[in-house]
C-alpha cells in the first residue's frame, strides 16, 4: 500500500507532487493559511507547507493513543484542534505565535493548552463556523451534545512607562488611571522618566537648578543639589580642585574637613545693639569657616557676614528660619526686624509680632522670669525654628541640645550652629553621630557631612534601598567623586542601571547624552571604540584618515585667485590605495566626505561638531550586516529595508533587519 500525500493542479492532472509520509490520515486545510496542511498516523499530526512539500515543518507527538480527530479553527488563525481515543480531553495548539514564518528552517515555536468540555470520554467535535472559539462536543456514551466555547488565555504587558494592557482575544484593553487617583504619588520609575525628559542632572554650571529640573517639590533633592553646588563653588574659589588622584577637600565632606581642623580660637561678642558682652563663647578655625560656606551661611573669601543669605531668605519669606540664622550670629536685633516684616507681609503669620516682643525682651539672667517663661513657651510653638530661638537663648553655654537635636531643623543649620558655638572635643563626636543617623536613614541631608566619599556611599545605597532613585544616585556620585569611589560596584551597578532604563524607555539620545556628561566627569568611564572600519588588504584602519588634513583645490594662482579646501572624498585605502568595497545597492565604493574639521593634535573638546562640520551625514556611514558581511551606505540601507526584507545582494536570502531585534523600534524622545 502506497503512503503518499499528493497535490494536483487541476489544470494539469497529468502533473503531480507528492510526498511519501505515514501520515496521510485526516488531512484538513487551514483556512486562515491556504498553504498549510494538518494531517495525522497514529499519535502524531504532521504540519506541512505547500510552498515547501518535501518534509513536514513541524511535528506534533500526542498520546500512546491514537488520534480521531484534527481540525483547524475557523474563527481563528493557526489555532488546531485534536481529539484521541478514549479522551475527554481537546488539546490545541496556537501557531500563530511563531517566531519566524512557515517555511523557514527553523521549527516554528507553538502554544500548547488542553480544555476539558465535560466529563466523560469525547466521542467528536465541530468548530462552530462563525461564533469565535465556540464548539460543539459530542459525548462518546450517550451522544449528548455540549456547547463549550474555548476561553483565551489573558496576555498581560506592562510596559517600561508603568502603562499597563492585557488582551483577551480579539479585544484589546488598557488599564487608565481613574481621576480620584491622580492624587496619588507617582511612581519613582515615572518620577525619573519625566526628570530625565527635563534634563536632571545635566546642568554642571548652575548645579543647584537641577532640583528645580526635578520638579522643586522634594525638600532632600533641593538640599543635595545646593549642598553640590557649594561644593562645586568653595572648589572653584579655593582653587582646590582634583589634582591628579588627590581629591579636593571641600568634596571629601565637613566630617573630613572638622577632623583634620589643628584647633579653634574662642571668642566673645556682643549682642547687636547691646553694650553688654554675652556669656556665650563662639569658636573660629580656617576649617571652620570652610564648613559654614559649605552650609551655605557665608560667601567668599574670608568675610563671615550673614547678611546675604538673610535677604535670600526674606525673599523667600522664610521668616523664621532667618530670624534664627541672625539670631545665631548674634544679631538680636536684626532677629526683630525680621519676624515683624514676616508678621507684615502678605500672607504673613501675626504670631511672629508676639515672638518678636517676646524676644526683646531677652535677658541673660538665669533666673529671671522672661527665662523662665520662654522654656515653657518654646514646647508649645509648632515652627521649629522658633523653638530653636528660645532654646538657644535658654540653654547654658555648651548645652545646646534642644537645638542640634532638633530633626525639624535643616541638617545645614545644626551643623552651621555646631560648627560655631561646640568645642574641638564636643563638634567630632556631634558630627560623627549626626553623620550615622544620615547614612542609616538615607537622608540626602547627610552628604553635606560624608561628601562623596565611601561614606557618601553608604548613605546613598540607604536612599536607593529606600526610594530606588538610582538616577539621582548616579549623578550625585559623577560630580566630584575620586576615581576610587567611582570603581566602586554599587556606583556602577547604579549608573548601568539607570542606562538601561533609558534604553528600555527608547530613550536613546538622553542616554548617549548621559554617557557623555559621565565621560566629562569621569574619564575612565570613556568605552573604547568598538567598530572601526579597516582595509581587506593591508588591515589599517580607514577611520584615522577622517582626521587628516583636507584636500587643496589646485586654485587658480596664475589669475591671483586661491583655491580653497574643499571636501575630499576617501573612496580607497589611505594606506594602500585600494578601492573601498562598493555599496550593494548604488555599487559605488564606499566613501565619506571629510569636513574641514581639526587634525588629531587638537582635544576633541575643542571639536566643533554642528550640523555642518561634522565629518559625515548618517546616509554616507558605512553599514554592514554581521551576519552576511553585506552593506553599503546606511541611507541606502535603511531606504531598501523599508519594503524588503531580504538582503539586496543577488542570492543572498538573508533577512538583515530581522537579526536586529531593535530595528523597527522609534525612539521615544524626539531631541
Amino acid at each position: 500500500m502506497h503512503r503518499n500525500l499528493a497535490i494536483f493542479d487541476l489544470r494539469n492532472t497529468s502533473q503531480k507532487t507528492f510526498v511519501n509520509t505515514k501520515a496521510i490520515q485526516g488531512v484538513t486545510v487551514d483556512p486562515h493559511f491556504t498553504d498549510r496542511v494538518a494531517s495525522y498516523f497514529e499519535g502524531q499530526v504532521a504540519i506541512w507547507d505547500l510552498r515547501k512539500f518535501e518534509k513536514p515543518v513541524l511535528t506534533l507527538s500526542e498520546q500512546p493513543k491514537p488520534l480521531t480527530k484534527v481540525a483547524w479553527c475557523p474563527t481563528r488563525t493557526g489555532l488546531l484542534a485534536t481529539l484521541t481515543r478514549d479522551s475527554n480531553i481537546i488539546r490545541l495548539y496556537d501557531m500563530q505565535h511563531a517566531p519566524t514564518p512557515i517555511g523557514d528552517e527553523t521549527e516554528p515555536t507553538i502554544i500548547e493548552r488542553s480544555v476539558q468540555p465535560c466529563d466523560t470520554q469525547i466521542g467528536s467535535f465541530a468548530w462552530h463556523p462563525s461564533s469565535q472559539n465556540r464548539m460543539v462536543v459530542v459525548s462518546a456514551a450517550n451522544r449528548a451534545m455540549t456547547d463549550f466555547t474555548v476561553f483565551e488565555r489573558i496576555s498581560l504587558a506592562w510596559s517600561s512607562t508603568t502603562s499597563l494592557m492585557w488582551a483577551c482575544g480579539r479585544h484589546l484593553y488598557e488599564c487608565a488611571e481613574d481621576g480620584a487617583e491622580g492624587g496619588l504619588e507617582a511612581d519613582i520609575a515615572t518620577k525619573m522618566r519625566h526628570r530625565a525628559q527635563s534634563r536632571y542632572g545635566h546642568d554642571t554650571v548652575q548645579v543647584w537648578r537641577n532640583h528645580v529640573l526635578a520638579g522643586g517639590n522634594d525638600p532632600q533633592l533641593k538640599s543635595l543639589w545646593y549642598d553640590l553646588s557649594y561644593m562645586k563653588q568653595c572648589a572653584e574659589d579655593l582653587e582646590l580642585k582634583l589634582q591628579g588622584n588627590k581629591q579636593s577637600v571641600v568634596y571629601s565632606g565637613i566630617k573630613n574637613i572638622i577632623k583634620t581642623s589643628s584647633g579653634s580660637s574662642e571668642s566673645r561678642r556682643c549682642w547687636s545693639g547691646s553694650e553688654r558682652q554675652t556669656d556665650v563663647p563662639r569658636f573660629y578655625s580656617e576649617e571652620r569657616g570652610l564648613a559654614l560656606r559649605l552650609c551655605g551661611w557665608t560667601g567668599r573669601g574670608s568675610d563671615q557676614d550673614v547678611e546675604p543669605l538673610l535677604r535670600t531668605l526674606e525673599q523667600e519669606q522664610e521668616w523664621e528660619r532667618a530670624a534664627a540664622v541672625a539670631l545665631f550670629n548674634m544679631d538680636i536685633r536684626r532677629a526683630i526686624q525680621i519676624l515683624n516684616k514676616g508678621a507684615t507681609a502678605e500672607k504673613g503669620d501675626l504670631n511672629l509680632n508676639v515672638v518678636a516682643m517676646a524676644l526683646s525682651g531677652y535677658t541673660d539672667e538665669k533666673s529671671s522670669l522672661w527665662r523662665e517663661m520662654c522654656s515653657s513657651l518654646r514646647l508649645q510653638l509648632n515652627n521649629p525654628y522658633l523653638c530653636v530661638m528660645f532654646a538657644f537663648l535658654t540653654s547654658e553655654p555648651g548645652a545646646y541640645d534642644g537645638v542640634l537635636n532638633e530633626s525639624s531643623v535643616a541638617v545645614r543649620d545644626r551643623v552651621a550652629f555646631a560648627c560655631m558655638f561646640l568645642n574641638d572635643a564636643l563638634l567630632p563626636r556631634y558630627i560623627d553621630k549626626l553623620s550615622s543617623e544620615m547614612k542609616e536613614s538615607g537622608n540626602l541631608e547627610g552628604i553635606l557631612l560624608t561628601g562623596l566619599t565611601k561614606d557618601g556611599v553608604d548613605l546613598m545605597e540607604s536612599y536607593v534601598e529606600r526610594t530606588g532613585d538610582v538616577q539621582t544616585a548616579s549623578f550625585c556620585m559623577l560630580k566630584g567623586s575620586t576615581g576610587e569611589v567611582l570603581k566602586d560596584p554599587r556606583v556602577q551597578c547604579w549608573i548601568e542601571n539607570y542606562r538601561n532604563l533609558l534604553d528600555a524607555w527608547r530613550f536613546w539620545h538622553k542616554r548617549a547624552e548621559f554617557d557623555i556628561h559621565r565621560g566629562k566627569l569621569d574619564p575612565s568611564s570613556k568605552p573604547l571604540a568598538q567598530v572601526f572600519v579597516s582595509c581587506n588588504f593591508c588591515g589599517k584602519s580607514i577611520s584615522y584618515s577622517c582626521a587628516a588634513i583636507p584636500h587643496q583645490g589646485r586654485g587658480f594662482s596664475q589669475y591671483g585667485v586661491s583655491g580653497s579646501p574643499t571636501k575630499s572624498k576617501v573612496t580607497s585605502c589611505p594606506g594602500c590605495r585600494k578601492p573601498l568595497p562598493r555599496c550593494a545597492l548604488c555599487l559605488m565604493n564606499m566613501g565619506t566626505p571629510v569636513s574641514n574639521s581639526p587634525g588629531p593634535g587638537k582635544s576633541e573638546e575643542k571639536m566643533d561638531l554642528t550640523r555642518e562640520n561634522k565629518l559625515a551625514h548618517f546616509n554616507n556611514w558605512f553599514t554592514w550586516c554581521h551576519n552576511c558581511r553585506h552593506g553599503g551606505h546606511a541611507g541606502h540601507i535603511l531606504s531598501w529595508f523599508r519594503d524588503h526584507s531580504e538582503c539586496p545582494v543577488s542570492a543572498c536570502t538573508c533577512k538583515c533587519m530581522q537579526l536586529d531585534t531593535t530595528g523597527n523600534l522609534v525612539p521615544s524622545d524626539s531631541s
